[in-house]
């Protein structure tokens, strides 16, 4: 049995949830400003249409309203993670969202392009850490049997998000238009910022964590780490490396359709914008029900063998890739989008193997960091890019024609996550044995 030790996953799956009324309304509270996040970056796509009708933008410039919220992220996330950690991590979430909410009111009273773009670029700064952060505070407070089950759902919040705010700024911008849209997902932001701001405070959080154990020791360790050990951990095996890269690219996927599919709808299918907004919306919510419905199966197949969590991401990249690349072939109708909904079921569901195979394969006092570099290489790769690139590739060979393209990426990620399983059980077996020298 020794032989297979390092395949197991640790954890005391015993561990009980103390004041776990708290702990989940916490936990409620922070996945429900992470849906602000997403509705507030989303609502954008919804109104593409009405945009393109006032100002006249070209598909490329609508990209980048979309694409320059992502790469605020990439560029700010690591930074502001640490900052967040050593400042307060309650201050800092309430700082941020005050921000990206009134970026948000910001993007309603714009009046043209430039001032839009700008106001979006306060949206990414305002959204920078929040992933990062807001998954650390989840995490700090609960035992480590429920880590992989808290991070699937946290992350599908995003989807949420996205769903809420494309369907919901749809039908605002149908109504009161596009304008208020933006308006609406400001106000939403506000008043969920007053109430965490409430309900969450350092000091409940304190008295939260020594009764999980090792949570407040590993936030304060984290943050006081050196910069080169920080680094060596973050990095520490080709595996993890493996890891970051192919959630990257996969995530591509996901986030090209999220923008591009309520243009789609109301260009192929003739469907009026706020139609083409929620049937979008309805696809994006398959994809967070998918997110979950992974994480829960990755879970279960790998709860002794932790290899399976590279194979099953693998089989959700491959199923992405096959479904959407035929669905994009065929002409529009309903079998186009049966296939469509399969593919994006699957699209990101990758994103609950990655971020387990990343707390595995870094040490435990640096998990948040861990997380914000996750989330960096996620941006780059995957979000910060995916609308503008295929926006661009739109205007040159249309939007059907690049959404033919996309799925490419899904195949690449699995492609790295191949790579990733090659290295895992011997980098498994040589963290294991530097954790026991250390332990020693």
């Amino acid at each position: 049995m020794a032989a297979y030790a390092p395949m197991i996953e640790r954890g005391d799956f015993s561990e009980p949830i103390v004041r776990p009324v708290y702990a989940w309304a916490v936990f409620a509270l922070t996945v429900g400003l992470l849906l602000s996040d997403y509705m507030s970056r989303q609502t954008l796509n919804a109104v593409f249409p009405y945009l393109k009708g006032a100002w006249g933008l070209t598909d490329a410039k609508l990209g980048s309203l979309s694409s320059v919220v992502a790469l605020m992220v990439g560029v700010l996330t690591v930074p502001l993670s640490i900052l967040a950690d050593r400042w307060g991590r309650v201050r800092s979430i309430t700082l941020m969202v005050g921000l990206w909410s009134l970026a948000t009111l910001g993007c309603a009273i714009s009046t043209n392009y430039g001032e839009l773009l700008a106001a979006r670029a306060f949206v990414g700064i305002g959204e920078a850490a929040y992933g990062s952060v807001g998954i650390a505070v989840v995490l700090s407070i609960f035992p480590a049997r429920l880590r992989s089950t808290l991070t699937s759902a946290f992350m599908a919040g995003g989807a949420f998000g996205s769903v809420l705010g494309v369907a919901l700024g749809g039908v605002v911008a149908t109504r009161f238009g596009w304008r208020w849209s933006f308006g609406a997902m400001a106000g939403f932001g506000l008043v969920l910022m007053l109430v965490y701001a409430a309900v969450v405070t350092e000091k409940r959080l304190t008295r939260q964590r020594p009764a999980v154990g090792e949570g407040e020791k590993h936030g304060k360790n984290g943050a006081r780490i050196g910069l080169r050990a920080l680094v060596a951990g973050l990095f520490s095996s080709r595996s993890v490396v493996f890891a970051y890269v192919g959630s990257g690219f996969h995530l591509f996927v996901a986030t090209a359709l999220f923008a591009w599919m309520p243009s789609y709808l109301n260009r192929y299918y003739a469907m009026a914008p706020g139609k083409a907004a929620l049937a979008a919306a309805g696809l994006v919510l398959v994809t967070g029900v998918g997110m979950i419905a992974c994480g829960i199966v990755t879970d279960r197949v790998s709860r002794v063998v932790a290899a399976r969590k590279w194979l099953a991401a693998i089989i959700y990249c491959v199923i992405s890739f096959v479904a959407l690349g035929v669905a994009f072939q065929l002409p529009a109708g309903s079998r186009q989008l049966a296939l469509i909904g399969v593919g994006m079921f699957f699209c990101a569901g990758a994103c609950g193997p990655s971020g387990a195979m990343v707390a595995r394969l870094t040490p435990a006092t640096i998990h948040a960091s861990a997380f914000a570099t996750l989330t960096l290489i996620n941006n780059f790769l995957g979000l910060a890019p995916a609308a503008v690139v295929t926006g661009l590739v739109a205007d040159r060979i249309g939007l059907l024609g690049a959404l033919q393209l996309v799925p490419v990426l899904s195949l690449v990620g699995a492609a790295f996550f191949m790579l990733g399983s090659r290295h895992y059980l011997k980098d498994i077996r040589r963290l294991d044995a530097l954790h026991q020298c250390a332990a020693a």
